[in-house]
């Protein structure tokens, strides 16, 4: 995507709307100013050694420009001293123009996280610009969260909000008597930061990454992305709705699958290894509903066109085009005081499997999320366990907050990896780490 051209057309729609609703002139309480400063330090235990010493610094300016208008700009400078995480400087070949990291060493880059307008148009609300869009509410794993390419810089164990892309968005969400209808156009071109070679959480697993002979020369090609601004774009669409007691929706994206398809030719010289992105349809629903102490919620999500590896030796490019369906489905509890436990299922099913795939037809996990809350709720405590069915494998993350001052708060974490080494999260056993951190707000 060119950047001169995206900017361009993002600046012209924040002009449409401001001059939609603006005021002749800002005064000083209409802008608010907040941020967030964090540092963190996380000592990997196997390894013997630190694997990341950050800080970062989350500015955020909030301008009310009419009644029904604002503007709201969030940047994040983010610095590590080990620089073990992305090793070097990231060629970020995934990543439009527009959306780019400022790398300013191997140790500090700078980033514009969200800049937006919210205003209303008639009776709908409209936001416009660089944001994050949240359609699944599954912990640890996705099945309709798909809006935003996420960032694997430390596998899954940010969180969702701090692991997002924000993409440059027209968001549209418009009433129709009882529901409510989301229009979605994404015309930025960026998807999934994959760790490169040398990075803690470099990806090895064989259901992830080609394996090829021992000894046979490996060229990979230069990265395929779509990059036209109109052609390449992103669309999707919500109805969400409230029927007897149930929170519903329905949910539709035509979209670029964010992680790149790996593809394979045996050659004379070697096997060469080609990356590109590929569009699939993703049609789904959701639904949740409060029963006691209860909450049921599920998700469900039918993708048509997804590619996995497979190590039939006569296929042609050691990938499988065929369509998945998934789903999670959540129970939680909070009947006992300051307690809150989770429990979901989520499954992965292959529609069309052929020969000589590398992952299972029918892929299962589980998770339990069980948080605790004392002194007040000034102290919290967490534990989230992911466990793999199919590869026996899985992650254990554990966290203590304690709020000590109202904008300060202090953290205690480990993170610890288990099972198959050849699985999605065996792969990192030697990743094991403990955590402590201090968050201040200003």
């Amino acid at each position: 995507m060119n950047r001169p051209l995206i900017l361009t057309l993002c600046a012209s729609i924040f002009a449409v709307a401001i001059s939609a609703g603006a005021k002749a002139e800002v005064n000083l309480s209409d802008v608010e100013f907040s941020g967030l400063f964090e540092t963190e330090v996380s000592f990997g235990t196997a390894a013997n050694e630190i694997q990341k010493s950050e800080f970062i610094v989350t500015p955020e300016v909030g301008i009310e420009l009419s009644p029904v208008t604002r503007l709201t700009i969030i940047g994040r400078l983010r610095g590590d001293i080990v620089d073990e995480l992305e090793p070097g400087q990231p060629s970020q070949l995934n990543r439009s123009e527009a959306s780019k990291r400022w790398l300013v060493s191997k140790h500090v880059d700078i980033e514009l996280r969200e800049a937006f307008i919210d205003t209303e148009i008639g009776n709908a609300f409209v936001r416009i610009g660089k944001q994050q869009v949240v359609w699944g509410q599954a912990d640890g794993l996705k099945v309709l969260d798909v809006i935003n390419p996420q960032s694997f810089r430390e596998f899954i164990l940010d969180g969702f909000e701090d692991s997002r892309i924000p993409l440059w968005t027209l968001n549209a969400e418009i009433p129709i008597g009882e529901t409510l209808l989301q229009l979605l156009w994404i015309p930025d071109t960026t998807y999934d930061d994959i760790p490169g070679t040398g990075a803690t959480f470099e990806f090895t697993s064989p259901l992830l990454v080609p394996q090829g002979p021992p000894g046979v020369p490996v060229l990979i090609e230069p990265l395929q992305k779509p990059d036209d601004f109109i052609g390449d774009s992103d669309f999707g669409s919500r109805l969400s709705m409230f029927i007897g007691g149930w929170d519903l929706s329905l949910n539709y994206a035509y979209h670029y699958f964010d992680r790149p398809i790996t593809r394979r030719e045996i050659t004379p010289a070697g096997i060469s290894i080609r990356q590109s992105y590929e569009r699939t349809h993703l049609i789904g629903g959701s639904l949740s509903n409060v029963i006691g102490d209860f909450t049921l919620r599920g998700e469900l999500g039918f993708s048509s066109d997804r590619y996995f590896l497979t190590n039939n030796i006569a296929d042609n490019d050691g990938v499988i085009n065929t369509s998945e369906v998934s789903y999670v489905f959540g129970l939680d509890y909070q009947g006992w005081r300051d307690w809150f436990v989770s429990g979901q299922i989520f499954q992965s099913i292959i529609t069309d499997p052929e020969p000589g795939l590398v992952r299972d037809i029918v892929d299962t996990s589980l998770t339990l999320l069980v948080r605790r809350d004392f002194l007040n709720d000034s102290l919290q405590a967490e534990a989230l366990l992911i466990q793999s069915l199919n590869q026996e494998d899985g992650v254990l993350q554990a966290s203590l907050n304690y709020e000590w001052r109202s904008n300060i708060e202090l953290k205690l974490g480990a993170d610890i990896f288990y099972g198959n080494s050849n699985g999605i999260f065996g792969q990192f056993g030697q990743n094991d780490r403990v955590s402590i951190g201090i968050e201040i707000g200003f």
